[in-house]
């Protein structure tokens, strides 16, 4: 049975983040703010740096602090997407920053995904990591 291509969902109706394994090291990253805003553009990323991402976000959400945090696809260089978190009841609201030419200094879009309970939030980042096979 092949492995589900490693991708995930943040979000709901009104916002929603999905950045998505294409082939090799092509992602596509896509996004929407209540249909008026919105960002579609392919991101070059390893698998091992998604996998890695994935891991860090667990180690927030497995013991939640109850503290904001904050993550980014590729620290260390040109960077597609970062998201902050802030504690939300018993979840958290992300505040999604996309820079789709990997221009660190030039911010695209930014956008706030309502609160995503921890658990919900541990299966997807979760299910991202199994599905990076690393």
């Amino acid at each position: 049975m092949p492995m589900e291509r490693p991708r995930i969902l943040l979000g709901g109706d009104e916002a929603w983040l999905e950045p998505a394994h294409v082939d090799g090291d092509d992602w596509r990253v896509t996004a929407d703010r209540a249909s008026c805003t919105t960002a579609d553009f392919p991101a070059c990323l390893t698998v091992e740096e998604v996998a890695d991402f994935a891991a860090r976000m667990l180690s927030h959400l497995r013991a939640p602090s109850g503290r904001r945090f904050s993550a980014a696809v590729t620290p260390g260089r040109n960077n597609p997407l970062t998201l902050r978190a802030e504690p939300v009841d018993d979840g958290y609201t992300f505040f999604v920053r996309l820079t789709p030419n990997g221009d660190d200094d030039a911010c695209h879009l930014q956008m706030e995904i309502d609160p995503v309970h921890v658990a919900e939030l541990r299966d997807v980042f979760d299910g991202l990591r199994v599905s990076s096979g690393v």
